[in-house]
């Protein structure tokens, strides 16, 4: 259950919230549900206390996630694919000034960390697959299918230098795996192509090897010290 001074976090210092999801990558159904995900800007004076404000907060939607901007600007500098997406979301919902500077920033945050994060997170996600295979007879087909689609979005980032969220051509390609239609020895074909792709686009690709720490520091203490200025010590 969230607390009233999280919910008040999210309903009143969002800075900028999407929708992210099969709805943002092209891949919705009749019964897909909409992923909402935002960022809050806590003001400063609550970082004076004792009790730190969350550095998340779950809901108070169904299916909303929202992150305090700090540990945001950890988690794609470090190249987390779900907030590096949530970034690039094509279906913005709210972005007020900081939210749109954060938005602006969304390059300097890509750099060749990208591989080891997607390809990581994509081959956990397969080991659960593949014991899903042993113990029922099937993978999550579901799951099947946005492993691919992540793979390929990081092996199309290693490639160009940015990150595109729809899959485009391949939504009914995709829409097959998750339906079940396409033999777990293709799907595992795919998944380990994938992968040699993005080894490959990761030695020649045009990212800088790390982050523009630097800048979204400067951005993050900026914020930090408006906030302060404001006087706002409000949500708790």
């Amino acid at each position: 259950m969230i607390s009233p001074s999280d919910e008040a976090l999210v309903r009143d210092h969002t800075v900028y919230s999407c929708v992210m999801g099969s709805r943002a990558f092209g891949l919705a159904t009749d019964g897909s549900d909409t992923d909402l995900r935002g960022v809050f800007l806590a003001p400063t004076p609550l970082f004076w206390r004792f009790e730190k404000p969350p550095a998340h907060v779950e809901g108070p939607a169904d299916e909303q996630f929202s992150w305090e901007l700090e540990r945001f600007c950890e988690l794609a500098l470090r190249a987390n694919p779900n907030v590096l997406e949530c970034l690039h979301s094509p279906l913005v919902e709210h972005a007020d000034a900081t939210g749109r500077e954060l938005l602006s920033l969304r390059g300097a945050f890509l750099s060749r960390r990208a591989h080891g994060t997607f390809v990581r997170y994509a081959m956990g996600q397969r080991r659960k697959l593949e014991a899903d295979l042993r113990q029922h007879g099937a993978p999550r087909w579901k799951h099947a299918m946005h492993l691919l689609r992540l793979l390929t979005s990081g092996r199309d980032l290693l490639r160009t230098g940015e990150l595109t969220i729809g899959v485009g051509a391949a939504r009914d390609g995709l829409l097959a795996v998750r339906r079940g239609e396409v033999p777990w020895p293709e799907v595992e074909r795919r998944m380990n192509r994938l992968a040699e792709e993005n080894d490959a686009a990761a030695a020649a690709s045009p990212l800088p090897a790390e982050p523009d720490r630097a800048r979204i520091e400067d951005f993050l203490i900026r914020t930090r010290r408006a906030s302060a200025l404001a006087g706002d010590g409000s949500a708790g």
